[in-house]
């Protein structure tokens, strides 16, 4: 039992500061020379909740308008408001058989914004909420209630007490949105495409990639990984932000130092890459923005991403993936379509 408990342990750590307080290589700053790096809002930190999908991809989207010369900073906790709504529901309607959880993929943040709408970060924030406490005390109350209305009112009352009451309208710039207008002025249904790289599924197909945090069965398109790899680089020099989905949980990936590096830095194969994801040495743990492009002295290539562990290390929130790190351990990424 005591097993059993420590691995659940790691796995709900995995997306929530994982490393943080480990700082054994604090300092260690390296030097890295930027070749491309887009415009970001400022680092935020995901605390203990495992949102660093809707993090990552929200993080994606504001990028991208930053390019566009349009300023827009998102509120995760709108997103996550209404994915506890969802999920107690469906909690209650499935009589406990459907989870409540706060984890999941890039594609459902996309999905959820375009059912429910977005609101800017200002209008409706929550600090240091401990979203794992709040999705437990909604799973009670969907065991303790008698039908959907009184599980709805109860729930209601809770993040109205919690999170804050939600403004029915967006107010920016001398316009008035409702939040579904609002998130069509940053994301228009068919923006982005999930892409992936793994060979149990035929390549130029969609499917849906089988990995616990995938529970809504978004589908990803397949690809080979120097396909992938070229549409990861490619995006990043015409200035198009990339959300990053893999493995933070070898040895070589460090919030504290800042970077994320393989042992031998040798590229793999898609042989390997596929071997190691059905193996479990590649795992979905941890969700990124990656914003730009840098080399090291020896002129190997690194992908610059922005974390949402708050901004404690030397890059101020920001690390530096190794090429090779990124074509092993990469699960999935999601691209902006640009013809």
């Amino acid at each position: 039992m005591r097993f059993i408990i420590i691995i659940a342990a790691f796995l709900l750590a995995s997306c929530s500061d994982f490393n943080v307080g480990k700082r054994t290589d604090a300092g260690k700053k390296r030097q890295f020379t930027t070749e491309t790096l887009l415009g970001y809002t400022p680092v935020k930190h995901q605390g203990r909740s495992p949102l660093c999908w809707a993090y990552a991809m929200l993080a994606t989207i504001e990028s991208e308008h930053i390019q566009m010369g349009d300023s827009v900073n998102l509120s995760v906790d709108y997103v996550a408001r209404h994915l506890l709504v969802e999920q107690a529901r469906q909690h209650f309607l499935s009589k406990g058989y459907d989870r409540i959880t706060l984890r999941g993929t890039a594609p459902l943040l996309l999905r959820l914004i375009s059912e429910y709408g977005i609101m800017p970060y200002d209008s409706y924030n929550a600090p240091s909420l401990n979203y794992n406490a709040l999705a437990q005390r909604v799973q009670t109350m969907s065991n303790t209630s008698t039908d959907l209305s009184q599980l709805s009112q109860r729930v209601q009352r809770l993040f109205d007490e919690r999170i804050g009451y939600l403004p029915k309208n967006v107010y920016m710039l001398g316009a008035e949105y409702t939040p579904q207008q609002f998130a069509h002025s940053v994301y228009m249904y068919g923006e982005y495409t999930p892409l992936t790289s793994f060979t149990h599924h035929p390549f130029d197909q969609t499917f849906a990639i089988e990995v616990s945090d995938n529970y809504s069965d978004e589908l990803f398109y397949n690809v080979p990984i120097d396909v992938m790899m070229r549409r990861i680089e490619r995006s990043l020099r015409s200035g198009h932000p990339v959300c990053w989905e893999g493995d933070v949980t070898e040895p070589g990936f460090s919030f504290e130092r800042g970077v994320a590096e393989l042992p031998d830095e040798r590229p793999c194969t898609q042989q390997q890459r596929q071997k190691a994801f059905e193996t479990r040495r590649t795992t979905d743990d941890h969700c990124l923005c990656l914003i730009g492009i840098a080399h090291d002295d020896k002129g190997r290539r690194y992908y610059i991403a922005k974390n949402s562990y708050g901004t404690d290390n030397p890059y101020g929130g920001l690390m530096y993936l190794s090429e090779n790190y990124v074509r092993l351990k990469t699960v999935a990424v999601v691209v902006k379509n640009v013809h």
